[in-house]
């Protein structure tokens, strides 16, 4: 296993044990590229709001925070899979700053955590589906199917030439 996947394995394990909402850390360090964008403005969250939102780009995460800054040890995960996976300017959404997005992004999926993650307009699901989708591979067909090579990929090259 490399070290790219050890890391976010222990990743899946700190997000479990940071249940009280405490981050993961203060700060996720450099945005790999990703928009974060609060979403304020009257009915933001409609479901013709959210529906333009999850569709204005291929990976959309509706988070608590922003993937420079996190506010939830969930959210931090998430930023840390794409990043693991080099995905780059990404839309996120901060439902801190607009509390009627937090509830219209719940109403429109029906899950009631945050946070969510779209792929391609589709609503793939939050933090514990997406680490699974990443420990077991989906998350890479699924980025190949975006047109995303994930950056795992060119590490376990890196790894097969040793």
């Amino acid at each position: 296993m490399s070290g790219a996947m050890r890391a976010a394995w222990r990743l899946g394990a700190a997000a479990v044990r940071c249940r009280a909402g405490r981050p993961l850390s203060h700060a996720a360090g450099e945005g790999g590229g990703a928009a974060a964008e609060g979403s304020g403005g009257g009915g933001s969250g409609s479901r013709e709001a959210i529906e333009r939102l999850v569709r204005e780009h291929p990976v959309v995460v509706f988070m608590k925070g922003s993937p420079e800054q996190p506010l939830c040890g969930f959210s931090n995960a998430v930023v840390q899979i794409l990043r693991l996976h080099g995905v780059e300017g990404y839309r996120a959404h901060d439902v801190l700053q607009d509390p009627d997005l937090r509830q219209g992004i719940k109403n429109y999926s029906n899950w009631p955590t945050i946070p969510q993650v779209y792929l391609n307009g589709e609503f793939v699901g939050g933090c514990d589906i997406l680490l699974q989708m990443h420990q077991n591979g989906d998350l890479v067909e699924e980025l190949k199917k975006l047109g995303i090579r994930s950056a795992l990929l060119d590490e376990e090259k890196d790894q097969d030439k040793k």
